[in-house]
């Protein structure tokens, strides 16, 4: 074969690289292109926009960082009740009210500031005045919810014959057949600390610690850390109990499978069993409980146990028994032998031989996935424990299922997220501590 027939067939496989590395350069985009498509019709993102609801959003995230002050009249008897978040904790005493409401016998006016004022008048009839539009009158007439509205009504309104709601930046007035309501917001929490029934309930920090005693059966310091751990209304003592089980459920399941994990993971690896049939039917143990997602474990051991935190713990247990069983068996793989030899050597039983030969070798991989996975198990036991009925997981639904607790979401998963940070930096501390004999943070 001549140099120049050689060199024609270089160019030509040259060519022809260039040529599929281009296709493959087009062909990428076009795949990715396309799946992009497919998400998109697949997945209904234009109805999704449709269907968006940027009010409720933006009530949602007013809720989060604030709190309502609900004032209402009883369209059948004419009651005035006055309350913060509905609740009973939270409930006005007789003959007390908001300053910026005025009491008429059973009318009022209710100023939300920025010159939007609501009067309860006689005969069920509430007017709602604001700047920049005729004001808004409703009265309940023959059963049925009756407005000066004239079509269309605007966005901010939402009008039915059994139900109006009018949403201003300044405050919501909800007009139903039983009742006429208006809810105010302010921002913070209104009620953390202590409750409207509490001698320390608007009382500065200062004024405790240095003011006179509020209360002649306790101290001021006694009494106030009292009342705020045994808020009715935030549930303080209950909320830090389920971030305990939260994180006993984690350390249950995390470091119970690892122990169940160990023995069973020197039966699935190639050094160690030599028996083909049992490594291959302990690794297809190890592959079913970690194939099966723990969610799913959870609702099983919840018809068969009950709820409850230990249920959790279980199903936490169980799924990390195989992923520990996986990794565990792949490290004891890759242990170097001649340390086992070295110790083997010394006339060393297979128990010593095992616990001086190989535990040394494998034991910074294995404490480091047992405080990766104690570390993440931390976060799923929050979504177990919604299942179960055990944690911080199970307030969290609560408050969320109730549509008007986002106050209370808010703060669960800002405990939620320390939690997790503490964990983060507990877990980082003890991997420097026990694997590499360091403390000091670096």
């Amino acid at each position: 074969m001549t140099m120049l027939s050689v060199n024609g067939d270089l160019r030509q496989q040259t060519e022809a690289l260039f040529h599929r590395k281009k296709l493959v350069a087009l062909a990428v985009p076009v795949v990715v292109l396309a799946y992009l498509v497919y998400i998109f019709i697949s997945f209904d993102v234009m109805g999704l926009a449709d269907r968006a609801r940027m009010d409720n959003a933006r009530t949602l995230v007013a809720d989060s960082y604030s709190y309502k002050t609900h004032v209402s009249r009883d369209n059948r008897d004419n009651d005035l009740a006055f309350s913060i978040e509905g609740a009973r904790a939270g409930t006005y005493a007789d003959g007390t009210h908001p300053d910026w409401i005025e009491v008429q016998g059973t009318n009022m006016v209710v100023d939300l500031g920025d010159d939007h004022v609501i009067r309860f008048l006689d005969d069920t009839l509430v007017s709602f005045e604001m700047p920049d539009h005729p004001t808004i009158n409703l009265q309940l007439v023959d059963g049925a919810v009756v407005t000066n509205l004239s079509d269309p009504v605007p966005e901010w309104v939402n009008a039915s014959k059994t139900r109006v709601s009018i949403t201003t930046e300044a405050g919501r007035l909800s007009y139903t057949r039983s009742k006429a309501e208006v809810f105010r917001y302010s921002l913070g929490w209104e009620m953390f600390w202590f409750t409207l029934s509490s001698p320390y309930h608007d009382v500065s920090f200062w004024d405790v610690l240095t003011g006179p005693q509020l209360d002649e059966s306790r101290s001021n310091i006694v009494g106030a850390w009292q009342d705020f751990w045994g808020n009715t209304l935030w549930r303080h003592t209950d909320v830090f109990w389920a971030m305990w089980e939260t994180v006993l459920m984690a350390f249950l399941g995390t470091f119970g499978a690892a122990i169940i994990a160990l023995p069973l993971a020197f039966l699935a690896a190639r050094n160690f069993a030599p028996v083909i049939a049992l490594r291959f039917a302990v690794r297809r143990v190890f592959d079913f409980v970690r194939g099966v997602d723990g969610l799913i474990w959870t609702i099983v051991l919840s018809r068969a146990f009950g709820p409850g935190p230990m249920t959790g713990a279980l199903a936490i247990l169980i799924t990390d028994t195989g992923s520990f069983g996986k990794s565990f068996s792949e490290a004891l793989e890759n242990v170097d032998g001649k340390q086992i030899e070295g110790v083997q050597s010394t006339g060393a039983k297979p128990l010593q031989r095992y616990r001086f030969g190989v535990i040394p070798q494998v034991t910074p991989i294995l404490l480091s996935q047992i405080l990766y996975y104690f570390e993440s198990n931390t976060r799923s036991a929050t979504v177990i424990g919604a299942i179960t009925g055990g944690g911080i997981g199970l307030f969290l639904t609560q408050a969320m299922q109730t549509q008007n607790n986002w106050e209370k979401v808010t703060y669960y998963i800002i405990l939620i997220v320390l939690m997790v940070m503490m964990m983060d930096s507990v877990s980082g501390w003890l991997r420097r501590r026990l694997i590499k004999g360091d403390d000091s943070g670096h």
